[in-house]
């Protein structure tokens, strides 16, 4: 048997429901064996209402960890979530460009969940410049995907199609904008876009919040199915379902956020 191999360059969640936690797990659930470059540090304070810190990584240990991971050859499908830096993002590129790594799925991650502040803007430029002609697929969440279409806050569908183009012609491959709950609809819509044609991913509405995690989820889902040979359409809707489920099957971890819970889908099926 052939274990495929997935890496994930991204942050680490404390909390263990996002990030590279989140990655590893879904890499696992989709039964391929998952690296992990380090990229920054993420925790919360309890005492300053829940507070988001994120402590970089310095980019040379970040370069070093990928040097250690492909030293035994290209992965079979990576992902990035929260980069940290410019300079980590430039060795991200570096070496999927040295090593010309297949199956590159881009999460621009911008925000930490909850807040609604840039982190850093050069980042956001930089994963736009960088990053986004190497990617196979892009996952932007609304706000990203403004972000990287230097659009108005995207409210409406119609507004994720316009974006979803201009992200397109910034190189990306395939572009999966995340709607969720966000659009005004009874469904959570995400929308897929190939550069012809648009695909939306349909699923009920879950009533509880439980979705700590969820857009990294997604994209690490994606990822292993790329790995284990999938195409981009049936990655994504499998994806899905896949994180559908896991915001289903999610807890309450306690009073300010509830993860996704990665074993749901497969506990299911």
């Amino acid at each position: 048997m052939t274990i495929k191999k997935t890496l994930t360059v991204a942050g680490s969640d404390s909390s263990g429901g996002a990030g590279l936690q989140a990655d590893l797990k879904t890499f696992q659930e989709y039964g391929t064996f998952g690296f992990s470059a380090v990229t920054s540090i993420v925790t919360m304070d309890p005492d300053d209402n829940w507070r988001h810190d994120v402590t970089p990584i310095d980019a040379l240990v970040v370069k070093a960890a990928l040097k250690t991971i492909l030293s035994g050859g290209p992965v079979d499908a990576m992902k990035t979530g929260m980069l940290g830096s410019v300079a980590i993002i430039e060795e991200t590129a570096a070496a999927i460009e040295q090593h010309h790594l297949q199956n590159v799925v881009i999460d621009p991650v911008m925000v930490c969940k909850g807040e609604d502040e840039l982190m850093q803007p050069e980042n956001a430029t930089a994963i736009r410049d960088l990053l986004l002609p190497l990617a196979t697929v892009v996952t932007p969440n609304l706000f990203e995907a403004s972000q990287l279409a230097g659009t108005a806050p995207i409210t409406s569908l119609a507004e994720m199609k316009n974006a979803a183009v201009k992200i397109h012609q910034l190189g990306a491959q395939y572009v999966v904008i995340k709607g969720g709950k966000a659009i005004d609809s009874d469904k959570a819509i995400d929308l897929l876009f190939d550069g012809t044609n648009y695909t939306l991913l349909e699923a009920p509405k879950d009533a509880n919040n439980h979705n700590h995690g969820a857009g990294c989820t997604f994209a690490a889902a994606i990822t292993a199915g790329l790995a284990n040979g999938m195409t981009v359409e049936a990655a994504v809707s499998k994806a899905k379902d896949f994180v559908t489920a896991a915001i289903t099957g999610g807890f309450a971890l306690n009073e300010f956020i509830g993860p996704v819970w990665h074993g749901a889908y497969n506990r299911n099926n």
